[in-house]
């Protein structure tokens, strides 16, 4: 067993076979970020759908909040090392919007385990996850890709993609909002649908 301690001062204990779940479902949730990613239209072609939060959300549900923290990070660290073609950036903004969207409904969820309680949680992750995306995009992220690349580049790739964008603040409206909440929906329903099937399997 390993004690970890979260700011509270609480204790968290994991288990060899709690660890072993995290790290499957860790693997799982690359698996999808590497090999199940596609962009949209009218998004840039960097904003690229996946459903490698899905088994961080239900790591969160089952486990609790830090372990979809945990799976976030594992999954981006090894999306860096293995894939990464943006220095990094790209995963920060994953793992950013990851655990806006995982630690607000685990953390819901962990006061109601009921349907109710998990369409609760995980509405207002997706309200969380969107804000938080597009203050990241806004302040953080797009700065970032642009020492990368550069900001004239960034922005003819959005405007390719839509030509309602025109400007970082038209970005946040027409691409970062939208997909975010796509995204979060998603996810939200394929984890409805499924969650219950596997919990089972978690909670051994």
């Amino acid at each position: 067993m390993i004690n970890t301690k979260c700011n509270s001062g609480a204790k968290i204990n994991f288990k060899v076979r709690d660890i072993t779940k995290i790290s499957l479902l860790s693997a799982i949730a690359f698996l999808l970020m590497v090999f199940a990613e596609f962009p949209l239209p009218l998004f840039p072609s960097f904003l690229k759908f996946d459903l490698s939060d899905l088994p961080a959300l239900i790591g969160g549900f089952a486990m609790g909040p830090v372990t979809g923290i945990i799976i976030e990070f594992i999954k981006n660290l090894l999306h860096f090392f293995f894939k990464s073609e943006t220095g990094g950036v790209g995963n920060l903004a994953n793992f950013i919007v990851g655990i806006g969207f995982v630690v607000p409904a685990a953390v819901v969820y962990s006061t109601n385990k009921t349907k109710k309680g998990a369409v609760i949680g995980m509405a207002v992750g997706t309200v969380t996850m969107t804000l938080l995306a597009s203050l990241a995009n806004y302040y953080v992220l797009i700065p970032l890709y642009a020492k990368v690349y550069s900001m004239d580049a960034i922005l003819n790739m959005m405007s390719q993609a839509n030509k309602a964008i025109v400007d970082l603040k038209t970005y946040i409206v027409y691409a970062v909002i939208p997909f975010n909440v796509l995204k979060a929906v998603v996810v939200s329903i394929i984890t409805l649908l499924i969650y219950k099937k596997v919990s089972p399997i978690l909670h051994r």
